[in-house]
């Protein structure tokens, strides 16, 4: 017989978290390609013609980009 490798309970809780974490993080992202319209190389480039953020005051931008930085940390809505 092989040695097994016990798992203490936090450990395993903390490896089934993880797990489902990145499976819910997976069919979320399945879910947004679903649910955003498709974009093609003539429409974005329209887009991107006719927006300048120099049109835009700061306070008129949320900066997220520590949301997707920071995955693992709960971040309130």
């Amino acid at each position: 017989m092989e040695p097994t490798a016990a798992l203490d309970i936090q450990t395993l809780k903390s490896l089934i978290k993880d797990s489902v974490r990145e499976v819910m993080q997976e069919e979320w992202f399945k879910f947004f390609d679903l649910i955003l319209p498709y974009v093609d190389n003539q429409e974005q480039a329209a887009i991107e013609a006719s927006f300048s953020p120099a049109d835009y005051s700061e306070d008129d931008f949320v900066e997220i980009t520590h949301w997707f930085n920071n995955a693992d940390n709960h971040v309130p809505c």
